[in-house]
């Protein structure tokens, strides 16, 4: 009980990105168990309705019933939540990003999902409830207290709880039912259950325009880490083969946009970052393949060798102004370029603009765009050559 009913909560609150939506789901799982079992002790332990079953002998239940029936009802139960709930939360995020995150909006959304939704849960519940139900006059002794926990499991879950209870509480609780804290948000993996990123690349399609063949563009790139906004209002634009130096007094700045284009750090909702042809964050797994990164503090031997190895097009270097690292960087740009395939591009981060200009032309970059990534609210200098 505990492994399954965990399990749902941790599942539900990485696809609904909400607390309270996977608590609602687990109680009434439980509620739905204990409802199923209680009838089955009804009528198989103390002979209420046993008669009207067709049920000759009561007494103890077969032992295994409670796992078979916990199994069963927990897929069905979960489907049908996500049934509902997933409709609701679509409905609620388009709706939010026109009017706001209103309770109003919430409580619509709810409406609309219900309405969108019941139906399938209906035509799905009336189709399990009747194929075990069938069992429960006709079929064996050891069969029928389970295929009767699993009908009125059924017909609970489908009609009292997801669609009278969820329903209910959820309009309750309004716009806070989505609300989950920011700390968790930032380290549950993502499952766009939505279809919100083939929605965004469909709307950012001619953007930017073919014309530019940038193999980086960003505009009003935004990054915040935990509650802190590190990166705000940045635009650039990168060709294949050229070079680009990110510098701001707050390194942590530097290193986010360079870590953001390398699709290892996801950028805010509102920013619009392309890279390598691919739409970030959504195609964060396909932008790694094309981007080799040595960070700082990290083991930069190592890092610098695969940045060199030739299957990169872009390669992301943190911090180059470290004397100590120089030779070992500039001989793994020169590596990196001779063995390219095509073009290759290059971030770099530095403190000192000059110094990874140098570096870049020491390895066969003549020029390069500097680009400051002050931190939001800071004057921020236009991106110059």
């Amino acid at each position: 009980g505990i492994f399954v009913v965990g399990l749902s909560f941790v599942l539900l609150m990485i696809v609904f990105r909400s607390i309270w939506v996977p608590l609602k789901a687990a109680a009434g799982y439980l509620l739905s168990i204990v409802a199923a079992f209680g009838v089955v002790a009804m009528v198989f332990e103390f002979g209420w309705g046993a008669d009207l079953l067709q049920v000759s002998k009561t007494g103890p239940v077969i032992a295994f019933m409670p796992i078979v029936v916990m199994g069963v009802l927990f897929g069905l139960a979960m489907d049908y939540e996500v049934f509902l709930v997933s409709r609701m939360r679509e409905d609620f995020v388009h709706a939010s990003r026109k009017l706001g995150a209103t309770r109003e909006v919430a409580i619509d959304s709810v409406k609309s999902g219900y309405a969108a939704s019941a139906r399938v849960v209906t035509a799905a519940a009336i189709i399990m409830f009747a194929v075990f139900a069938a069992f429960v006059p006709e079929g064996d002794i050891n069969i029928k207290p389970i295929a009767l926990a699993l009908a009125v499991g059924i017909a609970v879950d489908a009609f009292v709880i997801r669609m009278t209870l969820v329903p209910a509480v959820m309009a309750l609780l309004g716009k806070h039912a989505w609300w989950m804290p920011a700390w968790l948000e930032k380290r549950l993996p993502h499952f766009d259950i939505e279809g919100e990123a083939v929605e965004r690349e469909d709307q950012l399609a001619n953007w930017p325009s073919p014309d530019e063949r940038s193999v980086i563009a960003a505009d009003d790139l935004a990054i915040t880490v935990g509650d802190e906004q590190l990166v705000a209002g940045v635009s650039m634009r990168v060709q294949p083969g050229d070079a680009l130096v990110v510098t701001s007094q707050d390194p942590r700045a530097a290193r986010s946009v360079l870590l953001a284009v390398a699709g290892r750090l996801a950028p805010d909702e509102t920013s619009r970052l392309r890279v390598a042809g691919h739409l970030l964050p959504g195609r964060g797994s396909a932008v790694r393949s094309h981007v080799a990164v040595s960070l700082a503090g990290a083991d930069r031997s190592a890092s610098l060798i695969e940045a060199a190895d030739g299957r990169a097009r872009i390669v992301a270097i943190d911090a180059v102004d470290l004397p100590a690292e120089r030779d070992d960087i500039l001989a793994a740009l020169r590596h990196a370029r001779g063995s390219a395939r095509e073009p290759l591009t290059v971030i770099l981060t530095s403190a000192d603009a000059a110094s990874a200009t140098d570096l870049l032309s020491d390895a066969g970059w003549p020029g390069a765009t500097v680009l400051d990534a002050a931190p939001a609210g800071a004057a921020r200098p236009e991106v110059n050559a």
